[in-house]
């Protein structure tokens, strides 16, 4: 699907944890679709101000406001202002998150629970807060799972785990908010994002990738904008962006 259609005119967007990496590109595809984007961050003002820059570059309102997806009220702040700023609710996009790498037994409870208070909470008290606005619309909810969460990385469990419950919550929410709201799940594999530091293991996982190399974020966001822009009738489904390394 070419996002150049503005097949996304009128609609509005709200994308957590968006400053900068997997969250920012899938900002841009929605501003270029035609939506209206709204981003959250929680430390990286600078990168989220200039990633809203970008979204007006490509000819799409956008703004970004702090919220901590993890809090409660912070999460009924940035919904309420979302709303207040463009009217509505079409697509809630749960990209926000962590990552971490821990040997088993090394992880302690704080990481554990730090890990999920993110990777799961999030998604479930911002999905909870937009409810009303994407009913009212027929709208759509697309949380950003892993891999992970389908094949288990011995230095991951925490993260793993989370990712796991956040399929399982798609599949949940598919159900529960049938069949007003549309809930589906994009699950990358190993994206490269340019990091030197992870520069020589990226390029170990391109060898045992079928495809012969790491995904992108323009990727991962193709997949974002086919869920925002599939038919209603796709739901609870989690879609790989791995190049087939979970086969």
């Amino acid at each position: 699907m070419q996002s150049g259609s503005k097949i996304l005119r009128g609609k509005v967007a709200l994308i957590t944890g968006a400053a900068k990496r997997l969250g920012k590109a899938s900002a841009l595809a929605l501003a270029e679709a035609g939506a209206s984007v709204a981003i959250t961050y929680l430390t990286s003002k600078r990168e989220a101000e200039a990633t809203v820059e970008e979204i007006k570059a490509l000819g799409a309102e956008g703004f970004a406001l702090r919220c901590d997806v993890t809090d409660e009220s912070s999460v009924r702040r940035a919904v309420k202002g979302v709303v207040q700023r463009f009217g509505g609710l079409d697509i809630l996009i749960n990209n926000a998150g962590n990552y971490e790498s821990v040997e088993f037994e090394q992880l302690t409870l704080k990481q554990w629970d730090a890990i999920f208070a993110s990777n799961v909470r999030g998604p479930f008290l911002v999905s909870q807060e937009c409810l009303k606005y994407l009913r009212s619309r027929k709208g759509k909810i697309i949380h950003m799972g892993s891999l992970g969460g389908l094949r288990a990385w011995a230095t991951h469990a925490h993260y793993c785990s989370s990712k796991a419950a956040l399929h399982m919550l798609t599949r949940c929410m598919a159900k529960a908010l049938a069949p007003e709201i549309a809930v589906n799940c994009v699950a990358p594999g190993m994206i490269d994002l340019g990091d030197p530091n992870a520069a020589s293991f990226m390029r170990r996982m391109a060898k045992q990738t079928p495809m012969q190399r790491n995904g992108t974020g323009e990727e991962t966001a193709a997949a974002v904008l086919f869920f925002a822009t599939a038919p209603h009738f796709i739901t609870g489904q989690i879609l790989c962006v791995d190049g087939g390394l979970g086969l």
